[in-house]
Formats: structure tokens, sequence, C-alpha cells
């Protein structure tokens, strides 16, 4: 994985030579004290952990003026404005909090990043994610062409704003389209796609990103699939590794159920061999949790991981293979035999409905695919569109979802987590 020192792939390596899960919350205020105090108790948990710095939604549009404008005002917002701060007030928040065993990434959801690739970079800060079509098509109305060209500039404006021994480091969203309900081959296809995107545009760190599912047997080989394209398609001089989301979809509302599906989380993230892990907190289904609950997710976060070991693997076989990959891969080659440029590659297979997220409403995406889940509790495609990968058959032969079905579906984790046992 050939991380390089300096890097924030270097410390997830280092980490993960340790056997240590680095954990992460998602956790972005307004007010810079306010911001300082999560960062440093992030640093202080017992945990191996990474910060984060979540932007708010003025500066995520592109909406600057809006975003200086409620903070000379007092007015809240929910998250860190750091391109509407100047950067000596971002330097300041991060100074004595940042260093080589604690480094924080931006993280945004905007498919115009080059602002806040700015700030970040003048603040001294290196990492940051999204994509050209994670952070376009579930979220907004930026047409997919226009996203692309963003994040081809963002990407490479980050890679010339780093100093010398710094090494710009982007992850892709792609593994958590929509939250749920999107099957994992896509997901893992997606995730491996933006990747090689940031590689032609000068970033040589990268992860990749899954989200967990509603099937363990099925998540953990979507994960090693995911790994195993890495390995075959980045380039060798590209560090990379993989961050896995605890659940992204509707979140257990009892305090038990939503423990256990973020430990649950943990112990997949270690037996499918992912370094890092964005958790969630207790408080996920009723508010935005306080710094105290995101530090106490990530403690239990890490107490899960601490039980877990990497699944063992049956004589004979090897990590990777199986449904999830067949299905990734021939969705990756089909949208790279477009194009050797990945981002015209990629606008012409959601053009021609190649790649096609179920549920997802934005103009670009073709809308003809539909997923379910099966009676063992597995995502399986219903229909698939023009996409080159065939729907799964069902006992009763049909390939449509009906409005009900799909609002069981969207509820099936939550329910199973808040039916179970308390502790």
């Amino acid at each position: 994985m050939n991380a390089r020192p300096g890097s924030f792939g270097r410390f997830v390596a280092d980490a993960d030579a340790a056997g240590n899960l680095v954990v992460q919350p998602r956790m972005g205020f307004c007010a810079p004290h306010h911001m300082r105090t999560g960062l440093a108790l992030t640093k202080a948990a017992a945990a191996t952990t990474a910060g984060t710095l979540t932007i708010d939604s003025y500066t995520r549009v592109g909406d600057l003026a809006a975003a200086r404008t409620a903070l000379g005002e007092g007015a809240p917002l929910n998250g860190y404005p750091i391109a509407a701060h100047p950067a000596a007030c971002t330097r300041a928040l991060l100074d004595g909090v940042v260093d080589d065993t604690f480094p924080v990434q931006v993280r945004h959801g905007s498919s115009h990043p080059e602002p806040i690739i700015r700030a970040l970079s003048a603040a001294g800060l290196d990492a940051t994610e999204g994509g050209p079509v994670s952070y376009c098509l579930p979220y907004g109305r930026t047409p997919l062409d226009v996203s692309v060209d963003n994040w081809s500039r963002g990407c490479e404006l980050l890679a010339s704003l780093m100093p010398d021994g710094r090494i710009a480091h982007v992850e892709s969203f792609g593994g958590c389209m929509l939250g749920q309900m999107c099957p994992p081959a896509l997901l893992v296809a997606l995730s491996l796609l933006e990747g090689l995107y940031f590689t032609q545009h000068g970033i040589r760190s990268v992860s990749l990103s899954y989200a967990q599912q509603t099937d363990t047997a099925q998540d953990e080989e979507a994960v090693r699939a995911l790994r195993r394209l890495a390995a075959e398609f980045l380039p060798p001089d590209v560090d990379w590794h993989v961050v896995l989301y605890t659940y992204m979809g509707v979140y257990p509302a009892s305090e038990a159920g939503a423990r256990e599906l973020l430990s649950a989380s943990a112990r997949l993230a270690v037996r499918a061999e992912a370094q890092r892990l964005i958790v969630k907190t207790a408080a996920e289904a009723h508010r935005i949790p306080t710094i105290e609950e995101n530090v106490r997710a990530l403690q239990t976060a890490a107490r899960a991981a601490s039980t877990a070991r990497p699944a063992a693997i049956a004589p004979g076989g090897s990590k990777g293979t199986g449904d999830e990959y067949t299905q990734a891969r021939t969705l990756i080659e089909a949208t790279l035999e477009l194009s050797p440029d990945t981002g015209r590659a990629l606008r012409a297979a959601f053009a021609r409905g190649h790649l096609d997220v179920p549920y997802c409403l934005h103009p670009d995406n073709a809308g003809r695919s539909r997923s379910f889940i099966d009676s063992t509790g597995r995502l399986r495609w219903s229909a698939t569109g023009a996409m080159p990968v065939p729907p799964a058959p069902t006992s009763a032969g049909r390939t449509s979802v009906s409005a009900r079905e799909l609002l069981d579906a969207v509820h099936y984790v939550a329910r199973r987590y808040d039916a179970a046992p308390a502790d």
C-alpha cells in the first residue's frame, strides 16, 4: 500500500500495522472554540482516532456570502464554515491538537469543492473526501459534467497546494450512495472508479469507502472485493486503504439497538480488513449528537473492534471472490471501456445507464434500477436497466418493488436492531 511518511494514509497504515482500527466521528461545529474542544476530546478518547471538521451547509453549496453573514449575525450553522473563517482562525483552532498522532480530515458534501480545498490547505490540512459522482447525484441538482469538472480542478488544486513532504489525501464517498438500498457491487464499483479518477488528477493517497448494509456476510464479501479491486486497478505508486461507514440509513431508535449496530460495524471492519471506521452515535435517530456522545461512540467502536479478528479464509480460497467482486468488476470494466479518462467514462456510463443508482432522482441518473432485500437479508437487484449485470431471480419472478416493500426495506435494519434483546 506504499503509504508515505507524513501522510493521512501513513497514519492509518501505522495504526493497521499495530493492530488498531482507526475510528473517526462525523463532527462539525460553527464556533472555533467548540470545534477545538471536539477535536481535543476526540484525540483524548480511549481509541485510535482521527479528527473531523464537518463543513456547514452554506459552504457546501458554495454560498460563502450566506456563511459569512451567519457568522456576523451569530446565527447557528450546522458545521464549521472553513471558507468563511480566516485561515489564521482555523490554524489557531488546530494548533497543539493536530500532529503526527492525530490527523484531521475535512468532510463537506460539496460538488463545488475548490473554496473548501483552498481553505483547508491554507489552514495546514491535507485530507478531505467526496467525489465527482458521490457528491453530486444524491444531494443536489448540479449537473454531473459540472461536478466532474469541479472535482478535477479541486484534486489538481489540492495536490498543487501541498508543501514539500506533505501528501494530499482524498476519500471517495462512492461507497455510501444514498446511505441504503444500493446493492454492494455498485457501491464498490463507484468507490473504486472515483479512486481512479482522483489518481488521474494528481492525488497519490486515497481511501475507498463502503457503507454497512443489511447483511454482515454480504458486507464482508463486498469490503474484501473492494480491497482486491483496489490492488488490481489502482496505480502501484498510490497509497490506499478502505474505510467502512457505520450504517447510513434509518437508525435504530433504541440506545441498545444503536449501540449494537455500531459494534457490529466495528467487528465487520476488522473481519473484512478495513482500516478505518466512520462511526454513528446512539443519538442519530433523534438529533445531532453532542461531543460527549461522539466520544462514547468512538470508544464503543474501539472496544468492539478489539474483540474481533480478520475472518479466516478456507483452504484453497481467496480474499475478495464471489458475486460482489464479479458484479463490481463488470461495472468497472464496462465504464472504463468508454474512455481512458475516468471522468469522461463516468459521464458516459451514467448517460448510457451502465451505472444507475436505485431510487436516485438526479436528472443525470437513468433511474431504471431497483433493489430489494431478499428473504436472507441480502440486498439484491430487482431491476438493472441498462447496467451489464443481471437482476436477481425471485421466487415470484417479479422485477419490481412496491412502495410498501420499499418502505419496509428502508426500516429493515432499524427494526431488526431495535427488536434485539438489550445488553
